[in-house]
């Protein structure tokens, strides 16, 4: 499915089992009498992470690869992504794809594919980034990126649900780590072409000769890598289709993102050249889809997870977002409202653009449009959102202003992790008592999910309105740390420390817990670069 597996800025690293170290190797090779003339060609190699040789894996193996060395290659990554200005924490896209993503490992489990291990050690993180491709991609240790333009392109959960199901398989496979292992033994392939083509431009007097066999080997290689992850897409695809279905899905939504897939490629791919791909044609894996659900017994009701016309408002939100420029939001905000999608968009455009009557206006709709459960609680959450941006503008009715804080008592008591995201701006603009009960919430939902980045930074806003700088101090070096910044996390920690001497606070739990993560951290950081030295 348009996926992608991204392997940026992976570590080199060390063989298992006393093999012969890359270094090592590449020494002996170098020092040849055809060092010289190999040495330009082998740069791409040197710059891939090494590995030792191994055989080629059995399914779900991950070759030489601990489940430990993949956990930290994906931290290494994921630590870039959470600093990419492309990624997004938002609220209620997060809590669309967890509604997804919950019964997909949970079906994962039940089939064996998830092992217990695999499931305590890897960090099952979804990560939004904005961007309007259709595209999602698996990363080592459990970390996967989906872009916004996915989830707009979708109309029915299910759909949604295949692809994260498809990017779990290769999680739950290891197939990254078996590309890395494939990667390492296709490298002497082309090495040995080098090597000969260098011998027959030696004997024949004739660079052509050395040139196509170059060529001819590091083309034999890349088929090679191509068809192997080819395998795997066929792979992901066979062991999703069972997970979705474990899960409670419809098979059909992989067909159905197939065929978005094909359609939304239809102006710039012709279908040539498919031997040429590391995805098998979308096409074939329509076919081969068919055939297999075409096996399967006639399936119930599709699951309830994520109700269709909330799942369509939440694709209407994620092509909002996907390119918040003033003119794109503008066509949203003007688009005809013909359905609770398209009023959602027009409100949520309009209120990024301040226009609060057409905000107020296309919001009505979405009220009038009535719908699941689900959407009605959606349209709350806009609603609170909208009042939220527009409270300081002028042209806001006053009687549209003194809804916030029923609004935001409604949040509370609602306790998703939507809903407290977008109570706690909210609370700092009403009284003391609203704002105090937030922030007493989100610091209940912090302890029980110390990984959630944005509930503690909207925390640190909540402390900082109520006059808690040292709480707030803390609260930022927490978000920092779920982000694996640690860097970021020991000078937040150490700032409020400062703080909390200066004011001379009589707070000593708060100091204890402070010198307590301060100490933490910087172990982190010492492992960090331990790890470092030794890649």
């Amino acid at each position: 499915m348009s996926t992608t597996t991204s392997e940026r800025g992976a570590p080199r690293w060390r063989p298992v089992g006393g093999c012969l170290h890359r270094r090592d190797w590449l020494r002996t090779v170098l020092g040849s009498a055809f060092g010289a003339a190999t040495a330009a060609a082998l740069l791409p190699w040197l710059a891939g992470p090494a590995r030792a040789q191994a055989a080629l894996p059995a399914l779900g193996d991950g070759g030489d690869m601990t489940l430990a060395e993949e956990r930290e290659l994906g931290d290494q990554i994921a630590r870039a992504l959470y600093r990419d200005p492309a990624y997004l924490d938002d609220a209620p896209l997060q809590e669309l794809l967890q509604a997804l993503w919950t019964p997909l490992l949970d079906g994962a489990r039940q089939r064996g594919e998830l092992s217990d291990d695999m499931a305590q050690r890897y960090a099952w993180r979804l990560l939004l980034g904005r961007d309007p491709t259709v595209n999602a991609f698996a990363l080592p240790g459990g970390y996967f990126g989906v872009h916004l333009g996915l989830i707009g392109v979708t109309q029915r959960p299910e759909e949604l649900a295949s692809v994260l199901a498809h990017e779990l398989c290769h999680v739950t496979q290891r197939h990254i780590a078996r590309l890395l292992t494939r990667q390492s033994q296709q490298a002497p392939l082309v090495l040995a072409a080098m090597i000969l083509g260098a011998l027959a431009a030696s004997a024949a007097r004739n660079a052509d000769i050395a040139s196509a066999a170059i060529a001819g080997g590091q083309a034999m290689a890349l088929q090679g890598q191509l068809n192997f992850s080819r395998d795997m897409e066929r792979e992901a695809d066979r062991l999703g289709l069972a997970v979705l279905l474990a899960a409670g899905f419809d098979g059909h939504g992989f067909i159905g993102m197939f065929e978005r897939l094909q359609q939304s490629a239809r102006l710039n791919d012709d279908g040539s050249f498919p031997y040429l791909r590391s995805h098998p044609l979308t096409s074939e894996r329509i076919a081969d889809m068919r055939a297999r659900l075409g096996l399967l017994p006639v399936q119930g009701a599709a699951s309830t997870a994520a109700p269709a016309d909330w799942h369509q408002a939440m694709a209407a939100r994620a092509r909002v977002l996907a390119d918040p420029s003033a003119e794109r939001l503008r066509v949203h905000a003007q688009t005809r409202i013909h359905d609770a999608a398209s009023a959602y968009a027009a409100a949520l455009a309009a209120g990024l653009l301040r226009d609060v009557d057409g905000a107020l206006r296309a919001l009505a709709a979405l009220r009038d449009a009535g719908g699941s459960a689900a959407l009605r609680r959606a349209a709350d959450a806009l609603q609170l959102e909208l009042l939220t941006r527009l409270h300081a503008e002028p042209a806001l009715p006053t009687p549209e202003r003194a809804r916030l804080p029923g609004l935001v008592r409604a949040a509370l008591a609602d306790g998703t992790r939507a809903a407290l995201l977008l109570a706690a701006p909210a609370a700092a603009l009403t009284d003391g008592e609203l704002a105090r009960d937030a922030a007493a919430r989100l610091q209940a939902w912090c302890v029980q999910h110390p990984h959630d980045g944005a509930a503690w930074d909207a925390l640190a806003g909540l402390q900082r309105a109520l006059g808690q700088p040292v709480r707030a101090g803390r609260a930022e070096g927490e978000a920092r740390l779920a982000q694996l910044d640690y860097a970021g996390a020991l000078e937040r920690f150490r700032a409020a420390q400062r703080l909390a001497a200066q004011q001379r606070g009589e707070d000593w739990q708060e100091l204890a817990v402070l010198d307590a993560r301060v100490r933490h951290v910087e172990t982190l950081l010492r492992e960090q670069e331990a790890a470092r030295r030794r890649r």
